[in-house]
């Protein structure tokens, strides 16, 4: 196992692709251990991906990028920006409204996060907002669509851990709804201390009609997340037959409500589709490997018994296993800690009587806040890429943002009820 984690290390801090550090490790493992067939690590490999849930994955995200090629996003751009004019830092303000709205479209922190930064950035800048502010809001307030529904990572996570997509969808509604106003306090007090985008008293709030006028073009995708949720609770789809049921949404959508979806618009949404799915695939498939020998060497168990040494209090092992994943996040991705660490700490925290629809949602929020921080964050690089703004600018204006969103994680750790209350109404 040591070789195992040396490798892993050695070949992350060399930059070379995260499926191939995972696969190259895990073979390493069975290279060196002669108590095991070779032929094992080729089973795992092809075995990981057979899965009837596994097809809900490509499907959810074909019909992200179909949204996304439709004018599903003005339309939410358009609603976000009638919704804050009023308030101050509008700009960001949107930015958080939108990434909250985006949530039941992109389903991916990371692509929420590039496409607000193209629409909004430029905006911003000329506003006068600093480059490093425009990224810490873009960069944290995309944290939303964790837990907005579709997310990716609660399919991936339900798909391994075997819970409930359905109520991990409606267990995610109120901690993004939370996150949301969260957010928008922040901006508010930061907003309001550097003095942007102070509203003029002049200016009138959005009347009724503004407001219904805007919500009538969005419509299309507030329903989008209600209609899965409603469709898996009462047997409608299965989680794998509503990304089917999503594609087949978009599609109409794009082509008979909003009437944008063109051919060109549909041949890149499936060839970002298929570089989507190719890449997420991958992992899933050399995880295989790597997740065997994690549980044949029974590291599960001594991680287990190593935790249950310090406390048994579920609160506080919730924290500590909360802070041992923002830890990985910081150097691996998302989507790569929620298949090498679900099957490891959560039968740790059900064993202590926490729910795993609850613990998904905290991991999923504290998973995918890797994406945002140094020193390995990809929505970090490509936000901070785009507006061309320094790390350290970034860090520095992030600050008050990330302590926001660690006492809201703080708040879902103490009261679960605010997370299950939801789910446990629904189903």
């Amino acid at each position: 196992m040591g070789l195992l984690i040396i490798l892993f290390i050695f070949l992350l801090l060399i930059n070379m692709p995260i499926a191939f550090v995972i696969g190259i490790s895990g073979l390493g493992y069975f290279l060196t251990n002669n108590d095991i067939p070779f032929a094992i690590s080729i089973q795992r490999v092809v075995t990981q991906t057979q899965s009837y849930a596994f097809l809900a994955v490509p499907f959810f995200i074909f019909a992200g990028n179909l949204m996304n090629e439709t004018g599903i996003t003005k339309g939410l751009l358009s609603l976000s920006t009638v919704l804050t004019r009023k308030m101050v830092g509008g700009l960001a303000q949107v930015n958080v409204i939108l990434s909250t709205l985006m949530g039941g479209v992109s389903g991916s922190a990371t692509a929420d996060a590039a496409m607000e930064i193209r629409v909004l950035g430029p905006s911003m800048i000329k506003r006068g907002y600093s480059k490093g502010y425009i990224a810490a809001v873009t960069c944290l307030t995309s944290l939303i669509t964790a837990t907005i529904p579709p997310s990716l990572g609660l399919i991936l996570y339900g798909f391994v851990g075997e819970v409930s997509i359905g109520k991990l969808f409606a267990a995610g509604i109120v901690p993004g709804f939370l996150m949301m106003s969260t957010l928008m306090i922040t901006v508010n007090l930061t907003a309001k201390k550097r003095g942007y985008d102070i509203p003029n008293p002049d200016i009138k709030a959005a009347s009724l009609k503004e407001i219904l006028i805007n919500l009538k073009k969005s419509v299309w995708a507030f329903i989008f997340p209600i209609i899965l949720i409603v469709g898996i609770r009462f047997g409608l789809f299965t989680p794998s037959e509503s990304g089917a049921f999503a594609v087949v949404y978009a599609l109409f959508v794009g082509k008979f409500i909003y009437k944008e979806l063109t051919w060109t618009s549909f041949k890149n949404a499936l060839r970002h589709s298929v570089q989507d799915t190719g890449a997420v695939i991958l992992i899933i498939s050399l995880s295989g490997i790597f997740g065997y020998a994690l549980t044949y060497d029974k590291v599960p168990v001594k991680l287990s018994q190593l935790l249950f040494g310090i406390t048994t209090n579920p609160s506080l092992l919730l924290i500590i296993i909360l802070l041992f994943l923002l830890v990985s996040g910081m150097f691996v991705d998302s989507n790569v800690n929620i298949l090498l660490l679900t099957p490891i700490f959560l039968p740790m925290v059900t064993q202590l009587g926490v729910d795993p629809v609850h613990f998904g949602i905290l991991m999923m929020t504290i998973v995918t806040m890797g994406v945002m921080t140094p020193p390995v964050g990809t929505a970090l690089y490509v936000v901070c890429g785009i507006v061309e703004c320094p790390i350290e600018d970034f860090i520095k204006d992030a600050i008050p943002f990330y302590a926001a969103v660690f006492a809201l994680i703080i708040i879902l750790v103490f009261f679960p009820q605010v997370v299950m209350f939801l789910p446990n109404l629904l189903f």
